[in-house]
């Protein structure tokens, strides 16, 4: 029987989730957590399937942890790739000693000879209960959903927490739909559960659709305020990632801007009309710049990120010329620019018009030195002023205005304490990164709360 494991994941902050929920279960069944790969008894891959890029990494990933184990150990392939590709992965990767789609649990499938004493499954789609591959073949196994499992207590003062999963769109470069199933909502009572247990001081809400949130379970098409007022009710922060613009209603906004974290990652992926229309999105630049252009004049210290596709079949130079116009205008603080991969099973796999791999990276690379240079002007923009933080880690703080590992951050003073919050002015900035020294610390539940003189354009910092 296994005693340690390792837990290695790959791609987004919803991937991390369920890999704290894995290692809920595994923990609860007994294993302990190794303090590298190399040294677990079994090693879960959990992985990413949403582009090209992201499979070889995956790929790339077990093959090194593989090699790298130790005599007698396992390699367990989990995650979105295993559920996509199942035997296919399977047959590709020998090494590999189980792939387990969503419906299985790793530390059920480890060893044919020693099955856990109880197998059993873990869902997370909307699937029936099935049977786990080294259970009696006459005993099929309730699912345990993996969705509402409990978690360890967060290791670092901010935690995700995944509100639902799945998705109702049908974007027309995303497979996620195909092998997260539709939208399923959580109950806010189990959710506000969760985030006390967790015990952070930031909670960061993130789903495929979050804004969507409850519509699937008839709770109309803003339960998302109540749930982030909630939670804005229990801790210092809370930041919303992934919004659909379609969805950023006033109310929404300004229940964000309430919480004291205004902050709005706003999934655009382009901004040319024809092109979004062959990606099945709404929406067009103009829209776009008169939301972002509202929330300022709410907000004035409202930071922006989002997301955008190079290369979609069809993009013309003046489609490209629109997102340059765009991203020049809108001067959002953080942009991510991604080549667009071709995806089976997807509608623009069907479109015609491919760009040439060759003009894709010319495009972004324009769109990322743009870019670079405007996150890098925003931050200067910002020396001298007061900013409040948390301390994430011996010298490295964020405000507001900078989620936790996607964006850049600020360095402080080694001897802040870990979990607590700090008033600093800025000294400096290097490109995405700030320099602050204190001015003065705080700590305790609303201590990063922005107060009611500091809202609505009249913040100090």
């Amino acid at each position: 029987m296994p005693r340690t494991f390792w837990v290695e994941t790959l791609g987004c902050p919803k991937n991390q989730v369920d890999s704290d929920k894995l290692r809920g279960v595994m923990l609860s069944d007994g294993l302990s957590e190794a303090s590298a790969p190399d040294d677990a008894d079994v090693v879960v891959v959990n992985t990413c399937a949403f582009v090209e890029e992201a499979r070889t990494e995956s790929v790339d990933t077990i093959l090194a942890l593989t090699e790298a184990r130790r005599d007698g150990a396992k390699v367990v392939v989990t995650g979105c790739m295993a559920e996509r590709y199942g035997d296919e992965l399977a047959e590709a990767l020998p090494e590999v000693d189980s792939v387990v789609g969503f419906g299985g649990h790793p530390a059920a499938v480890l060893d044919a000879a020693a099955p856990a004493p109880e197998p059993v499954a873990v869902s997370i789609g909307r699937r029936p209960a099935r049977a786990v591959a080294d259970a009696p073949e006459a005993a099929p196994v309730p699912a345990l959903d993996l969705l509402e499992l409990a978690r360890p207590a967060s290791a670092v003062p901010w935690a995700y927490v995944k509100i639902a999963e799945g998705c109702d769109r049908a974007c027309g470069f995303c497979a996620i739909p195909s092998f997260r199933g539709p939208q399923r909502s959580r109950t806010i009572s189990s959710i506000l559960d969760e985030v006390d247990q967790l015990e952070a001081q930031e909670i960061v809400l993130v789903a495929q659709d979050l804004a969507a949130f409850g519509r699937d379970q008839g709770r109309g098409e803003r339960a998302i305020v109540p749930l982030v007022q909630q939670v804005a009710a229990r801790v210092p922060r809370v930041r919303l990632l992934y919004l659909y613009p379609s969805d950023l209603s006033d109310e929404l906004i300004d229940t964000i801007c309430a919480t004291g974290v205004p902050y709005f990652d706003l999934s655009l992926q382009h901004v040319s009309r024809p092109l979004m229309r062959r990606m099945r999105r709404w929406g067009d630049g103009e829209r776009f710049l008169r939301r972002i252009e509202a929330i300022r004049a709410r907000e004035p210290d409202a930071a922006f990120r989002s997301n955008f596709i190079v290369g979609y079949p069809g993009e013309t130079e003046e489609d490209h010329d629109r997102l340059l116009a765009f991203v020049e205008e809108a001067q959002l603080d953080w942009c991510g620019f991604f080549a667009y991969s071709r995806e089976p099973g997807t509608h623009a796999d069907t479109l015609d018009g491919h760009v040439d791999p060759e003009l894709m990276a010319e495009r972004l690379a324009e769109l990322r030195g743009l870019q670079d240079d405007i996150t890098a002007d925003r931050r200067d923009a910002l020396i001298g002023r007061r900013i409040d933080v948390l301390v994430d880690a011996p010298g490295v703080a964020r405000s507001p205005r900078e989620a936790p590992e996607i964006d850049g951050i600020v360095e402080v003073p080694p001897e802040l304490e870990v979990g607590t919050f700090a008033s600093v002015e800025v000294v400096d900035a290097h490109g995405p990164d700030l320099i602050a020294r204190p001015a003065g610390t705080s700590a305790g539940p609303g201590a990063g709360k922005v107060d009611d003189a500091m809202r609505g354009g009249q913040r100090s910092d």
